[in-house]
């Protein structure tokens, strides 16, 4: 079965350059400073996550790596999806959301980490 993780990555990497764009010739003189920077934060995230993605995508099976990759994907989308929205309709309770994303993203890096040191590969 092909792994359904480039193709996530390709989507993700897609939109996260549209979102760059629409930031930076859209927004630009209408978001504040501040809340340009969140916008920013989510678009960097965004770009480099969806990168670990395609990654995950081209290694070799592996269940830790399979649950790495969802986790990366559910982190896109509550990180930057929230940032992307905190900072469009400058809803303050949005913040709440992303630290959802942020631990999401850790996990994954930690399982890509903890399946590279396995001797025996599944």
């Amino acid at each position: 079965m092909r792994s359904p993780f480039l193709f996530w990555a390709a989507v993700f990497g897609f939109i996260g350059v549209a979102m760059g764009a629409f930031g930076a010739h859209g927004l630009k003189d209408i978001l504040s400073d501040h809340l340009l920077d969140v916008y920013k934060t989510a678009v960097s995230y965004q770009m480099w996550h969806a990168l670990a993605l395609g990654l995950v995508a081209v290694l070799p099976p592996h269940r830790l790596l399979r649950w790495a990759g969802w986790l990366l994907v559910a982190g896109i989308a509550l990180f930057s999806g929230s940032l992307y929205l905190l900072a469009i309709f400058d809803i303050a309770w949005l913040g709440m959301v992303t630290p959802f994303g942020g631990v999401a993203f850790l996990s994954a890096w930690g399982l890509l980490a903890f399946t590279a040191l396995q001797k025996n590969q599944e």
